[in-house]
């Protein structure tokens, strides 16, 4: 069994299911919402393979109804950090030894059950605890999830196939090590997909994990957990840790085994662990590997030659879907003073079309924001929007927190292109627009490119080549994932691998082979067949 080079094919994406009504997913899904709501799980921690409840708990709400309680979860004190940070290292040792296609089996049978037996659980799951609709909880958890799994499958015989040249006198290979330690994971609220991807290509690759997952996503996250250990995942190769970034990080950061860091998130949280770490370096045994995500304030810019239609289906489709909670969500859009009346029709007719409220409702677009600070804080900007004369709000402006965290889809025009809302990520349903002089393509290109301290995804809109090209050079840096005549969000695993630079992140591209190269410490191994015998060269004759 063990004597076979094996290599995993290039996989397909998972097709993605469409819930129309009637349909047998519909109802199946329907069946697994209304399960989930009326019962309140238990959610533990789970360390080297054992659940554990230490019994300081908070609960898991629904966004869109927070008085509905969907779970009661354990949060880790400084012994369970401890206890991971073991149960890990203990685990290290035989995992990373295991062949790599016994690794890699056990993420193929996660695949497969995350897209057959357990699809309606976990989108449900993200529905309702992290508030998205059916289509972005299916594409997200059911298709995204699997995805990664499959894809870095493929990605990973990729890397280990990569071999050096050997002589008839030598024999030349390199052992692609997971790093020396563990791997310290801290995952997002918004895509079960990346909660997922943070920890299973780490672990593919032979590494060992502690996990702190978003409190807001825990109901899902947890989920994974189980179906990883129905998959086969050995105990402790994942430490599922729920509770207070702030303690958590506190004694990990410390320990002299932190191998790397698999981080999605904020800009200044990433900032505060790079500095921590750095603050440390003397203790550690190596340097560890830093690899985060964080924020966007990525644009949409058209020319004078866009298609007003295709454009403003862009602006509201890439802005307001999941409430701009995506790290890759339009907030910011460049365009032309000659086409922008009619796009602005376009966008004002789309947004009022647009029903908010429960993901209860499949005809519901948009639905509530993740919690209550996240309400305050947007609502917060659209506040001073109203307040100040440098803008206009066309469609939108107003919130409602008394039944959910809801937002409406917020449409802001500005004349302005340093406006405090081209320039800050609000992460919530708003978009900001500037007009500019049909003439003044290059100036605004410029302007664009240098308005913001992120990169991580934008757009250009373009029926002419000249000016496509000419936008996609100037605005080369401005983005790691851009998108031509297209919304900038929706990066699909093994199409457009994910990630950006500048303030957005270390742009190590998930969903693909770049990715995993992070998590191992390659060693060269030269084995001479014939050793030499005498120390002397030919020159010295």
């Amino acid at each position: 069994m063990n004597n076979a080079i094996y290599n995993f094919r290039e996989p397909k994406n998972e097709a993605v299911l469409s819930y129309k009504p009637g349909s047998l997913e519909r109802k199946q899904l329907e069946e697994e919402l209304t399960n989930q709501r009326n019962k309140v799980i238990d959610i533990p921690l789970i360390i080297g393979g054992k659940e554990i409840r230490t019994g300081k708990t908070g609960k898991i709400v629904i966004p869109s109804d927070h008085k509905h309680v969907l779970a009661t979860y354990h949060m880790a004190t400084e012994k369970e950090v401890s206890l991971a940070i073991e149960a890990a290292l203990d685990a290290k040792d035989e995992w990373m030894i295991l062949s790599w296609i016994e690794r890699a089996g056990i993420m193929a049978k996660a695949a497969e059950l995350i897209s057959k037996k357990y699809r309606f659980k976990i989108n449900a799951a993200t529905m309702l605890g992290q508030g998205k609709n059916v289509l972005q909880a299916e594409i997200d958890s059911a298709c995204e999830v699997a995805d990664y799994l499959r894809f870095n499958n493929y990605f990973a015989s990729l890397v280990y196939r990569e071999q050096p040249i050997s002589e008839n006198e030598n024999i030349n290979r390199i052992e692609y090590r997971p790093l020396e330690g563990f791997i310290y994971t801290v995952t997002p609220f918004n895509f079960t997909a990346i909660a997922s991807n943070l920890n299973t290509s780490v672990a593919l690759m032979g590494n060992t994990t502690i996990w702190k997952p978003a409190t807001t996503s825990l109901l899902s996250n947890y989920y994974l957990m189980k179906i990883y250990e129905e998959a086969g995942l050995p105990a402790g190769v994942i430490n599922f840790l729920p509770g207070t970034g702030s303690l958590i990080s506190s004694i990990v950061l410390k320990h002299k085994d932190l191998a790397g860091i698999h981080f999605t998130g904020s800009n200044s949280t990433f900032n505060t662990l790079w500095k921590q770490v750095s603050d440390n370096l003397s203790i550690y045994k190596s340097y560890p590997k830093l690899v985060g995500e964080t924020g966007g304030k990525d644009f949409i810019f058209a020319h004078k030659s866009a298609n007003p239609l295709e454009l403003a289906t862009a602006i509201v489709r890439g802005s307001f879907e999941y409430q701009g909670q995506k790290c890759s969500a339009a907030s910011r859009a460049y365009i032309p003073v000659s086409i922008w009346d009619e796009t602005r029709q376009y966008i004002v007719k789309m947004i009022s079309e647009i029903k908010v409220g429960d993901v209860l409702d499949f005809k519901n677009a948009v639905n509530a924001v993740i919690d209550e600070a996240s309400f305050d804080k947007i609502m917060e900007y659209i506040r001073k929007v109203k307040a100040s004369g440098e803008a206009k709000i066309i469609a939108g402006g107003n919130g409602d927190k008394s039944t959910g965290y809801f937002i409406e889809p917020t449409l802001i025009v500005t004349e302005n292109p340093h406006y405090f809302t081209m320039e800050e990520e609000i992460f919530g349903p708003v978009m900001t627009i500037f007009i500019y002089e049909d003439d003044h393509f290059d100036e605004t290109l410029k302007l664009c490119d240098e308005t913001s301290p992120y990169a991580l995804t934008g757009s250009i809109f373009s029926n002419d080549k000249y000016a496509m090209v000419k936008a996609c050079r100037a605005l080369r840096y401005a983005s790691g994932n851009f998108y031509i005549n297209d919304k900038p969000t929706g990066a699909m695993v093994g199409q457009q691998p994910f990630g950006g630079a500048r303030a957005s992140g270390t742009n190590d591209k998930a969903g693909s082979h770049l990715n995993l190269i992070r998590w191992v410490s390659p060693r060269t191994v030269k084995e001479t067949l014939i050793p030499a015998i005498d120390f002397k060269y030919p020159f010295m004759e």
